[in-house]
């Protein structure tokens, strides 16, 4: 199933450290709904302003039983850093040997200037209170997309 994921499928589980030294797993959120957001880089400049922003909407979100976790392959120092910097509310994972990353099928192959690498695509995913995959959201362009994101955890 690895990267072919779909609606209605159920979420891969995963168990990742935090930067406060906590650890997620996805089983621990049965039972609400979540918010799972893959970002490539701590502290760039889209990267933080899509982790602002859900971190400025957690109250609406947590107003419609959703928790959000950000996850990137940074370090857990790295996520420390990045949330005290940028005073982030929300749970941000490390993900340092790609095993969430490439459960989601987003690492993938990306060009920047004619150069090709493996990155991190920025994607984003809403989980269902049974597990399930609600909704999907690849390729995302940070503008306008938590607030999109919100309305589509409202709706569940």
């Amino acid at each position: 199933m690895t990267g072919n994921l779909q609606t209605g499928d159920m979420v891969p589980n995963f168990s990742l450290p935090t930067g406060e030294g906590a650890v997620v797993e996805v089983a621990g959120y049965r039972g609400k709904n979540l918010v799972i957001f893959f970002y490539p880089k701590d502290d760039t400049p889209g990267c933080t302003k899509e982790s602002i922003a859900f971190s400025q909407s957690r109250a609406a979100f947590q107003a419609c039983d959703t928790k959000i976790v950000g996850i990137s392959i940074d370090s857990p120092k790295s996520h420390a850093k990045f949330t005290e910097k940028h005073e982030l509310t929300v749970t941000l994972a490390s993900d340092e040997d790609k095993s969430a990353v490439e459960a989601f099928g987003v690492w993938v192959e990306k060009n920047m200037y004619g150069r090709k690498y493996m990155g991190t695509e920025r994607a984003t995913f809403l989980i269902d209170k049974q597990g399930k995959i609600a909704q999907i959201w690849r390729k995302v362009k940070v503008p306008g997309h938590v607030d999109v994101v919100l309305e589509a955890a409202q709706a569940l």
